[in-house]
């Protein structure tokens, strides 16, 4: 079968011959067409969070189909917005949760710019990738995973951001071969280990995301075995070659960021444990 690392820069050099696929399909046009219907009828947040067709669009859009259910969270996030420093997306680790409350922003009374053509437009383009994402996830985790890590990984602002959405975590702990069964009690300390193999400006620096998100699917297949079925069916011989070839070009500093870290007394993997990422996942910065 073919490689995680293969499947997914056949879907970046096809990108956006996918996207128009994707947003062919009828259901994802019916969607697209509701949402940009309707979206300018919205003049209060609870209309919003009341209509579950619009309101699951923008989660979709956002990355947080998963909260669909949390009205009263949505709610509180969308009436703070991100001007306030204390506001609750500002307050929450999870960088979704700000990009969020930016789009669609009921605080104070300014014109409700969601509905702008152009923000019409790229919450539809967003909501198209993720399920050109979810539908590549279908075939292949990894391949959903690595799309996911090289769009949203630009966006953390620090060590904290990666260890608080769980998509993330795993992409990096997957790079960086971090134990994630090992407990541990400061999450600080996770926190900086992340920030120094994986700084922002790594992150935000496209030739670098390239590799990083390349040596995640190379280590993925050396994971589970390289084929499109890896994580089920063990795939084949031609996967893990494929895999050691990427990981033997790459070359970064980050052996010496482990080293370093050895030498002042931590383990990098020692810091990592499961219990204490999920329960980071869930946690607020800034309090309660």
């Amino acid at each position: 079968m073919i490689s995680t690392s293969a499947l997914y820069q056949s879907v970046v050099r096809n990108l956006p011959r996918m996207l128009a696929m994707t947003a062919a399909a009828p259901a994802v046009k019916n969607a697209v067409s509701y949402y940009a219907e309707n979206i300018g009828k919205v003049k209060t947040a609870d209309e919003f969070v009341g209509n579950f067709r619009l309101l699951s669009f923008a989660l979709n859009a956002y990355g947080l189909s998963d909260q669909i259910n949390s009205a009263a969270l949505i709610k509180q996030v969308i009436l703070g917005g991100t001007a306030d420093p204390a506001s609750l997306a500002n307050k929450l680790s999870d960088p979704r949760w700000r990009n969020f409350a930016k789009a669609f922003d009921f605080s104070g009374q300014a014109p409700r710019a969601f509905a702008d053509i152009s923000a019409v437009q790229k919450t539809t383009a967003d909501f198209v990738e993720q399920q050109l994402e979810s539908d590549q996830g279908g075939q292949n985790t990894g391949v959903q995973l690595a799309m996911y890590f090289r769009r949203v990984a630009p966006t953390v602002t620090n060590g904290f951001s990666v260890l608080a959405d769980k998509n993330l975590a795993q992409v990096v702990q997957t790079i960086f071969a971090l134990p994630p069964g090992v407990n541990a009690s400061n999450i600080d300390k996770q926190a900086a280990v992340i920030a120094a193999l994986a700084p922002v400006s790594d992150l935000t620096d496209p030739t670098k995301l390239a590799r990083l998100t390349e040596r995640f699917t190379a280590m993925y297949d050396l994971n589970y075995g390289g084929g499109a079925d890896s994580a089920v069916s063990g795939g084949t011989a031609t996967g893990i070659s494929a895999a050691a070839a990427i990981l033997s070009g790459i070359v970064t500093s980050n052996n010496d960021v482990l080293s370093s870290i050895g030498r002042s007394g931590q383990n990098a993997g020692a810091v990592f444990g499961s219990d204490i990422l999920a329960s980071l996942q869930r946690q607020k910065l800034g309090g309660s």
